[in-house]
C-alpha cells in the first residue's frame, strides 16, 4: 500500500478547498512574473558567436561574483563555498512554482520517472510515489500533508532550464543536469547524504537551512557512487550551516555530506545544477588499461608468457603472510608488466569513448531564431495546396558554413571506420534515444576535421580540404541534413 505522510482524509480535502487555492496563490506569487533579467542574459549570449565562450559566460553569471578562474583553482572538487547576493531575483526567471504547477496541469509527468515525493521525519526517509501520473489534485495534496517534490529532469519541461543546461555542459565537458526541489515549510525531504556529483544549489524562492560536513574519511573524498542515508549521529559537526535564500548559491563538491530543511515560515524552491558525474582519471582509466591490455597481449611475449606451475603454492590470500622469496619475484614481475603496460595505452581512443558517451548523455543544443533560420530547421520545405513545395536547398561551393555548437559534433574511429558523433538528434530526456552517429567516407574525413577546427568561423564549402568538389559539397549536404551546420545566409531552394 502506498503511504502518505500525515495524510489528510481526501474527501475533507475536496469539501475544504479554499487553503489549497490560497497556498496555490502564495506559491505563484513567488514566481508569476518572468524573469526578465535571465531572458536579458540569454538573449545577450545568443549574440555571442563561439559557445564555449558563451558557456564561459553564463557559468560566470552563476557563480558571480568568484571569478572562474580562482574558482576552478581554488574551490572546484575542495571545498564548499557560499555565496550571499541579497538579491531575490538574481535566478528569477530559471523557475519557479508557477512553472512547476503548469507542467502538472500540461504535461505527462510521472511518478519515480519525473517526480519523487519524499519525507524525512523521526531520522526516517520515506519515497511515496503512487504508480502512474502525477496529477496536480495528488501532487499538492501530498504537498500540504508535508512531503517534498523533486522533480528529476525539469529540463525535460522547461525551455529554460533546458537552454541554461545546454548550454553550461560546454563550460563542463561533462554533462550538466539538474534537480527541482519543493520543500513545505517546517519539514525536511531528505536524509543527510552525499552525491557522485558537483551541485550548484541555486535558491529560486523561499529559504532553506542548510547543514554541509566534510567526508567523514579520505575514502569519501570525491566518492565514484552517492551515499546511502546517514543518521545524524554518524555525521559529526556540520563546517557549514546558513539559510539560503532567493537568489543565494551553494556549491559543494561530492563526498560533503549535506541536509536541508525548511524553516517554520517559508517554504523553498531551489534547483541543483549537477555536473562530473563518473568523470574522472579513473573513469577514463578504466577504459584504457583493458584495451592496453589486449594490445600489450597481441604484440609483446612477455604478457603471453605463462605463469610459474607452482604460483598457487606461494600466492593468493591464503599465502600472503609467508615469507617466501618467489612472492617478491612474482610481484616484482607484476610491477614491470604494469610499467610496461603504460606503452601500450591507447589514450586518444580512450579519450572518445569517453567523449562518445558524453555526446550521449548532452543534451540537444536550443536554437537561437537566427541558428534556426539558417539551419535544417528553418527549410522552407512544406505541404501547401496538396503539393511538397520548396523542397531541398542549394549547397554550393562559396556557401559559407560552420558547425552549429563547438561541441556538437565528434570523429571517432573503430578501427575500421570514422563515425561523426553528434547530439543534435537526442532528447531533452536523458538517454531516450541511443547514441546518434554517422560513418563519414574516408575522402571526407580531413574536411571534417577541417570543419570542426575552423569553429567558430564561417568556411565557404570549396574550401574544405577533400579530393574532389563533389565530396566538399556531399559532406556539406550530409551536415546540413543532420541539422549539424548552419549557413551564413539562410539557404534558398533550388531553382528549376
Amino acid at each position: 500500500p502506498i503511504k502518505k505522510a500525515k495524510m489528510k482524509p481526501m474527501v475533507k480535502q475536496v469539501i475544504k478547498s479554499s487553503p489549497r487555492e490560497e497556498r496555490l496563490e502564495r506559491l505563484e506569487e513567488c514566481g508569476e512574473k518572468s524573469g526578465e533579467a535571465l531572458e536579458a542574459l540569454l538573449s545577450d549570449l545568443a549574440e555571442v558567436s563561439n559557445s564555449r565562450e558563451r558557456a564561459s559566460k553564463l557559468f560566470q553569471w552563476l557563480i558571480q561574483p568568484i571569478p572562474s578562474k580562482s574558482f576552478f583553482r581554488d574551490t572546484w572538487e575542495k571545498k564548499p563555498v557560499l555565496i550571499k547576493r541579497q538579491n531575490p531575483d538574481y535566478y528569477k526567471g530559471l523557475f519557479s512554482t508557477a512553472e512547476f504547477d503548469r507542467i502538472l496541469r500540461q504535461d505527462d509527468v510521472q511518478y519515480g520517472v519525473n517526480l519523487d515525493v519524499t519525507s524525512y521525519t523521526n531520522g526516517k526517509r520515506e519515497t511515496h510515489n503512487p504508480p502512474g501520473r502525477a496529477l496536480p489534485f495528488t501532487v499538492w495534496e501530498f504537498y500540504e500533508s508535508g512531503c517534498s517534490l523533486r522533480m528529476l529532469n525539469p529540463q525535460a519541461f522547461s525551455s529554460t532550464v533546458w537552454s541554461v543546461l545546454s548550454i553550461l555542459q560546454e563550460q563542463f565537458g561533462s554533462m550538466a543536469g539538474a534537480n527541482v526541489y519543493l520543500t513545505p515549510p517546517g519539514t525536511q525531504g531528505f536524509a543527510p547524504h552525499y552525491d557522485d556529483i558537483e551541485a550548484f544549489v541555486v535558491q529560486l524562492e523561499g529559504k532553506k537551512h542548510w547543514r554541509v560536513y566534510n567526508p567523514r574519511s579520505e575514502d569519501e573524498v570525491l566518492p565514484v557512487v552517492s551515499s546511502l542515508n546517514f543518521s545524524q549521529s554518524e555525521i559529526g559537526k556540520p563546517i557549514l550551516e546558513v539559510v539560503l535564500e532567493a537568489g543565494d548559491l551553494l556549491y559543494f563538491p561530492r563526498g560533503f555530506i549535506h541536509q536541508g530543511n525548511c524553516l517554520p515560515d517559508a517554504h523553498s524552491l531551489h534547483i541543483t545544477v549537477s555536473s562530473y558525474q563518473r568523470n574522472s582519471w579513473g573513469n577514463l582509466l578504466a577504459k584504457v588499461v583493458p584495451a592496453a591490455l589486449e594490445m600489450a597481449m597481441e604484440e609483446d611475449v612477455d604478457f603471453r608468457r605463462g605463469l610459474p606451475v607452482d604460483y598457487l603454492t606461494y600466492m593468493g590470500v591464503q599465502n600472503s603472510d609467508k615469507e617466501d622469496p618467489r612472492r617478491a619475484q612474482f610481484l616484482s614481475r607484476i610491477e614491470g608488466l604494469m610499467k610496461k603496460l603504460s606503452t601500450f595505452a591507447p589514450v586518444d581512443a580512450a579519450v572518445d569513448q569517453k567523449a562518445r558517451d558524453y555526446l550521449h548523455d548532452c543534451l540537444p543544443p536550443m536554437l537561437t531564431a537566427e541558428e534556426r533560420a539558417s539551419s535544417v530547421q528553418g527549410a522552407p520545405s512544406r505541404w501547401e495546396d496538396g503539393e511538397a513545395v520548396d523542397v531541398g536547398v542549394t549547397i554550393r561551393g562559396q556557401t559559407r558554413v560552420r558547425l552549429i555548437r563547438s561541441g556538437i559534433a565528434r570523429l571517432c574511429s573503430d578501427g575500421e571506420a570514422v563515425w561523426l558523433y553528434y547530439t543534435a538528434d537526442n532528447s531533452r530526456v536523458y538517454h531516450k534515444e541511443a547514441p546518434k552517429s554517422v560513418e563519414i567516407k574516408a575522402e571526407q574525413t580531413d574536411g571534417m576535421e577541417f570543419l570542426i577546427h575552423a569553429y567558430p568561423k564561417f568556411v565557404t564549402v570549396g574550401s574544405l580540404p577533400c579530393e574532389s568538389a563533389e565530396d566538399k559539397v556531399s559532406l556539406a549536404e550530409l551536415l546540413f541534413e543532420k541539422g549539424l551546420i548552419h549557413t551564413a545566409e539562410p539557404l534558398q531552394t533550388a531553382v528549376e
